[in-house]
């Protein structure tokens, strides 16, 4: 029953870091259609923007869920009005704007921070479970990202904004037509998307040793969650990262971590191959 718990909350914390690390990529490419190659410097920043947070007095709760957030989100906005802007509808051309973009920031982490890892200790100890010890911050996330997915769904589907913005994504003439600007809802979705990777990388701050190029860890876990759950943004988003969550820690306690992170890359090109337009391509259809 000890290993059986431990399994179940590890699975649960699993399926909840790729709902945080993915989120902000959701609504950037799945609301935008825009690729982001800088989501993993995006969370970087995050990170970074927590730790100088916590180290200036700032309690550390505040400087994940606020100031991690705001200061992605304010970097991502200018990110947006100087370079995204411009290139909307040309993928190419924002793959290769945004990649530059990453080096630029791996670059300037370098400068600022060094190649030495730094970091901060869990607000929360610790526990055991039986003869198995938990980390007591993996339920901290585990309801974050429930609450995330909950807000997101509110937002999109309940307020005025959140119709809008799905709506001149899918038809920016007529949005413009009926009197609101789809360049400012660009901007506005942009932000919000780059505040969520913001607030994924302060979140995963206490959990990991930040060096400048930490991104790399997370892009691809991120795309291939998005991408595989298809067009439904939230749907999409939790029926993805609840299948990978579960296969790989699976084969995590089966076997090895390294196991499992093969078995999730494993899982996702079978269901791309057998599912080419996601899950929600084939399942859960005309759901948010």
């Amino acid at each position: 029953m000890d290993l059986a718990t431990v399994l179940i909350v590890e699975i649960f914390y699993s399926i909840a870091v790729l709902v945080v690390i993915s989120a902000g990529l959701a609504v950037v490419f799945g609301m935008m259609r825009v690729i982001n190659l800088a989501h993993g410097e995006f969370m970087m920043a995050g990170g970074y923007a927590t730790i100088v947070a916590v180290n200036a007095g700032i309690n550390i709760y505040v400087a994940m869920l606020i100031v991690a957030p705001l200061v992605v989100g304010l970097i991502g906005l200018v990110v947006e009005r100087l370079v995204i802007r411009h290139l909307y509808g040309r993928l190419v051309d924002t793959m290769l704007a945004s990649w530059g973009l990453s080096l630029v920031m791996i670059g300037l982490a370098t400068m600022i921070f060094g190649n030495t890892t730094t970091g901060i200790s869990p607000p929360i100890a610790g526990f055991a479970i039986g003869g198995y010890q938990v980390n007591g911050y993996n339920f901290f996330i585990i309801v974050v990202a429930a609450l995330l997915l909950v807000a997101m769904y509110a937002l999109l589907a309940g307020t005025r904004a959140g119709l809008v913005a799905r709506g001149t994504m899918q038809r920016a003439d007529m949005a413009a037509a009926l009197g609101y600007s789809p360049d400012r809802v660009y901007m506005v979705t942009f932000f919000c998307g780059s505040a969520l990777s913001g607030l994924a990388g302060g979140l995963l701050a206490p959990l990991v040793g930040l060096v400048p190029t930490t991104g790399g860890t997370y892009i691809a876990k991120a795309f291939i969650t998005v991408i595989s759950g298809g067009s439904s943004i939230i749907v999409g988003l939790l029926s993805s990262a609840t299948l990978f969550g579960l296969v790989s820690q699976l084969f995590t306690f089966a076997a090895s971590p390294v196991v499992g992170e093969v078995a999730l890359l494993v899982a996702a090109v079978v269901l791309l191959r057998l599912l080419p337009q996601g899950i929600t391509g084939r399942f859960f259809r005309g759901r948010l």
